[in-house]
């Protein structure tokens, strides 16, 4: 059984930052694509990040160059480490997995529960 547990949200005021974790188990973090999706109130999930089997990064609109994603795979793990964070940041973040760098991107097969992100002074 696949599992995706993330951790590491809460709550951090603007300007601040956030490291995000996802431990994968019944797969090998390593062997498959990994992203980070999020969903604000009212508002379609987005896809944030994601990181290929081969360690090719994809970053989309404004969180480029204020997030970065990375895998430890010792760890079984994925990070979101997010810098500089707005309001506009608030969200619930799930970590995703798939066997395939397109589907990924699109409709994972694996998800995480959810991990809230609420930025605010």
């Amino acid at each position: 059984q696949v599992q995706l547990v993330e951790g590491g949200g809460g709550l951090v005021q603007p300007g601040g930052s956030l490291r995000l974790s996802c431990t994968a188990s019944g797969i090998s973090s390593s062997a498959y694509a990994m992203g980070w999706y999020r969903q604000a109130p009212g508002k379609q999930r987005e896809l944030v990040a994601v990181i290929s089997s081969g360690g090719m990064l994809m970053y989309v609109g404004s969180m480029k160059g204020r997030f970065t994603i990375s895998r430890d795979s010792a760890k079984n793990t994925v990070y979101l480490q997010m810098f500089n964070l707005k309001p506009e940041d608030t969200a619930v973040y799930y970590c995703c997995a798939d066997i395939s760098w397109s589907v990924v991107r699109v409709t994972p097969q694996y998800w995480g529960q959810g991990t809230q992100v609420t930025v605010s002074s």
